[in-house]
């Protein structure tokens, strides 16, 4: 028999949130972060090196990612498919990624086996084979990757959005991963360059399992091995920048039955002291289902399957951006609901109720993201990346469920940008310009990459 639930469930207890202290050693010219899992029979080691996106020469856009993929193709010691097989017999991948503050390998295995992946670890960032024939083919595969990825709608359109806020003469103002064009142009030459430039620093290794089983010591000696300079200087965070009046940049798709919208502005810093208020009031504001955006767009209006708002904040910049993709025939009602939206978030700031939902969704995330090796050494990253205290996470639970009204909304008042926001449109030119032009939103001026 069928029993309809006519009353809403309650939600349960929340589960215990604790994060295990930090360790730090230094070992052999480089630094050992851990954390202690007791009794987990998995462990995890990532080696961090300062060797992301930011580090690339402007022109060789991309360089990191082909430089990522490479790295299996051969070491100084084995072929790819040997280097493959001795993964493999220790079940477990080398996974490796890029971001526009670090280049960080990851292995994962049992703790008796984590001594010999991290050599492995070791092996194929220090020594890597890198083969003309190999760079030139993974280089080639990386470029028709990003052709076939740049055919869909919103690549471009965030490309124009970044080259806006910081501008095309510097490497953040263009995209992380670089482009189609980018990457074909890269010559094997600039790979190599790039390892040679930025992997012989040691770095930073994370460890993340039962530390009583684990030689910290040894794991450090493995990784930094072959290691030969000193860490590259971070310089100072970039100005914010903010600007004082809005514009339209329409990227033309001709012939598209759908508008994709990158609303954005410059902001600060990851490592910003009005951190934790800003992710909240961005979560007000279009960073849940449940947000004041997504409610008037798509359900009110129903201009739009979702639109959501969200700071995207590195070690030295940062940036506020709205994303949605709305039909042709509603391109300007939605940006002007968006702005409109925006413009009075930061003028009144959050209400009691829509923050007590975005502080629990958020200090509920930590408790069920927190459950495996990996998700603990996302965690040892933004420490280390960051530069924040060594019980930043221990306290951030109870900094997100004790922001307060106030606090949340003078951040969204000091950090939202409703006048200077530079509103990316790319879609049917043709068909959307006079609306847009009659919105009074902004000039509409003609971008693309």
């Amino acid at each position: 028999m069928t029993q309809l639930i006519a009353q809403r469930p309650e939600p349960g207890t929340p589960r215990p949130y604790r994060f295990p202290p930090v360790v730090r050693r230094s070992v052999a010219g480089g630094s050992v972060v851990a954390a202690d899992l007791p009794g987990h029979n998995l462990a995890v080691a990532k080696l961090l090196l300062d060797a992301g996106g930011g580090r690339e020469s402007l022109g060789a856009e991309g360089v990191a990612e082909v430089l990522a993929k490479a790295l299996e193709e051969g070491t100084a010691v084995r072929s790819g498919t040997e280097y493959a097989i001795a993964l493999e017999s220790l079940g477990t991948d080398l996974s490796v990624g890029v971001d526009w503050d670090s280049f960080a390998a990851t292995v994962q295995v049992p703790v008796a086996a984590l001594p010999a992946a991290v050599e492995l670890l070791a092996e194929a960032l220090r020594r890597p084979l890198l083969s003309p024939d190999d760079v030139s083919r993974v280089r080639d595969d990386e470029a028709e990757s990003l052709r076939q990825y740049w055919a869909n709608p919103g690549p471009r359109a965030d490309a124009v959005l970044r080259q806006d806020l910081f501008g095309a003469d510097v490497r953040h103002g263009r995209p992380l991963s670089g482009d189609p064009r980018s990457v074909a142009a890269l010559s094997v030459d600039d790979v190599v360059s790039f390892h040679q430039s930025w992997f012989s620093a040691p770095g930073t290794l994370l460890v993340v399992g039962d530390l009583s089983r684990i030689d910290l010591d040894a794991l450090g000696r493995a990784a930094f091995a072959g290691a030969s300079s000193s860490s590259p200087v971070v310089g100072d965070p970039f100005p914010v920048g903010a600007r004082g009046s809005r514009r339209i940049v329409l990227v033309d798709r001709p012939g598209s039955v759908q508008s994709t919208l990158r609303l954005g502005h410059t902001a600060p810093h990851r490592s910003h002291p009005d951190y934790v208020p800003m992710t909240l009031g961005a979560i007000v504001l279009g960073g849940a289902f449940t947000s004041r955006l997504n409610h008037l767009l798509r359900e009110v209006r129903g201009y739009t399957y979702g639109i959501r708002s969200e700071y995207g904040l590195s070690r030295r910049f940062g940036r506020f951006v709205v994303s949605a993709g709305v039909q042709t025939a509603v391109t300007a009602p939605a940006l002007v609901d968006a702005v409109g939206e925006i413009a009075r978030t930061q003028a009144e700031g959050v209400t009691e109720p829509e923050l007590a939902v975005a502080r629990d969704w958020r200090a509920g995330q930590l408790s069920v993201g927190l459950q495996t090796p990996r998700a603990y050494a996302s965690a040892l990253t933004t420490l280390v990346v960051h530069d924040l205290p060594d019980d930043y996470h221990a306290r951030l639970r109870e900094s997100l469920l004790t922001a307060t009204v106030d606090e949340v909304s003078a951040a969204t008042a000091a950090h939202l940008n409703a006048s200077g926001i530079t509103l990316v449109i790319e879609g049917d030119a043709e068909a959307i310009r006079t609306e847009l032009e009659a919105t009074g939103l902004g000039d509409v001026v003609a971008g693309g990459v």
